[in-house]
């Protein structure tokens, strides 16, 4: 039984790969795809599940197969996927470098108002619950709470806090 076929054609200047696989009786198609640059350009499917009951059924379906891929190398090489194959630009990404994302602001941070230079500038919290007692640390990250000259006296309810955290104020 032949599970396949693979060819490698290179066609104005552009490597190609035609695929053809039998999906078994279970499943009874046939597969063609042709590929350019790990792209799809094309694919057919032919069921044969009207001649599963033939006493060659292997010997069928490989023909089938091996028609159906070269038909589909005769029909690449006739020029029928040149405008799709050629409008898409093939890249292969092994050496593609996906950017780093600028760094957003924490909202979380800002609320407190913890800048991102002494989040950054000492040991980072999760670090400090290994330390022994006694151990010397960094110096401390900056307190959550504002001295007591920069505190507003207006005291805010939660629910105005947490709706106004995210950005509305309908509650």
């Amino acid at each position: 039984m032949v599970l396949g076929f693979n060819h490698n054609l290179m066609y104005k200047g552009e490597m190609f790969h035609v695929q053809t696989e039998d999906s078994g009786v279970s499943n009874p198609h046939i597969i063609t795809l042709l590929y350019r640059g790990g792209v799809i350009i094309c694919s057919k499917k032919t069921s044969y599940s009207d001649i599963l009951k033939m006493d060659n059924l292997e010997i069928v379906v490989e023909e089938l197969m091996k028609e159906q891929h070269k038909d589909m190398m005769r029909r690449l090489k006739a020029g029928e996927f040149d405008e799709k194959a050629f409008a898409i630009k093939a890249q292969l990404i092994e050496n593609y470098e996906i950017p780093s994302p600028e760094p957003e602001a924490d909202p979380v941070a800002e609320l407190f108002g913890v800048t991102a230079a002494s989040a950054t500038s000492t040991k980072s919290d999760l670090s400090r619950l290994f330390e022994l007692p006694g151990q010397p640390s960094d110096p401390p990250v900056r307190s959550l709470e504002k001295p007591a000259s920069a505190q507003s006296s207006k005291s805010v309810n939660l629910d105005d806090a947490i709706l106004s955290f995210f950005g509305t104020h309908d509650k």
